[in-house]
């Protein structure tokens, strides 16, 4: 078991989600600013605003509200993603946006990232975590609108995933750079047939040379 799933309750009231939702932000903001050595379970509840009975309440020790905090963090990038296929980017094509979103998570607090992350990764089932994007995999096409392979998907999603894991998890001083976000772009558009040029950061789906352009590479079948 993992993460919020490891807690001694999990929370199912709106207030019992709430005083979670404290914990992991302050877990956030204590891994900001004073790191992995200044991180421990009195100092997100003092934080978070709630006793530490509450706070072992929900996480047994502070590896479990590390996890936690990644789960969270990757079920946003999930629900970004989701939007963004349902709804589109404003000025901005879908794949950018949602590369975009993936390089952004944990609201740029990189320090916060890379400590979560890597006690995600230390205890995870890997399978698991994959499945929670399947939904997203599902609709990935070519620049000519088909499906791609099982294959196809894994490669070019796992690309573009460990890519901007390897960046934050070695603290590369690029991660945030609009050069990071243009490469990976211009990676997912070769991958998927799409002509190169064209690449602003704000470019529409439509700026893209061609109608094939048009279709966003997730837009659904």
């Amino acid at each position: 078991m993992e993460g919020v799933e490891r807690a001694r309750k999990t929370p199912r009231q709106p207030r019992a989600k709430a005083s979670v939702d404290f914990i992991l932000e302050a877990a956030a903001q204590v891994l900001e600013a004073a790191g992995e050595t200044g991180f421990n379970t009195n100092a997100v509840a003092a934080r978070a605003g709630v006793s530490i009975g509450t706070l072992y309440r929900y996480f047994p020790d502070k590896a479990a509200i590390l996890r936690g905090l990644a789960l969270r963090e990757t079920q946003a990038h999930r629900d970004a993603v989701m939007t963004i296929i349902a709804e589109g980017a404003a000025d901005m094509a879908p794949d950018r946006a949602m590369i975009r979103a993936f390089i952004r998570g944990f609201a740029g607090r990189d320090r916060a990232r890379r400590i979560a992350v890597s006690a995600l990764l230390a205890h995870a089932d890997h399978g698991a975590l994959a499945a929670k994007f399947d939904a997203v995999e599902h609709n990935m096409r070519d620049a000519e609108g088909r499906p791609l392979s099982p294959v196809q998907t894994f490669v070019l999603g796992r690309a573009i995933q460990g890519a901007v894991r390897a960046a934050a998890l070695e603290g590369v001083d690029f991660l945030h750079s609009p050069a990071f976000e243009d490469e990976l772009v211009k990676l997912s558009r070769a991958y998927l047939g799409y002509p190169i040029e064209g690449r602003g950061r704000n470019e529409k789906p439509a700026a893209l040379a061609g109608r094939r352009a048009e279709r966003s590479r997730f837009d659904a079948g």
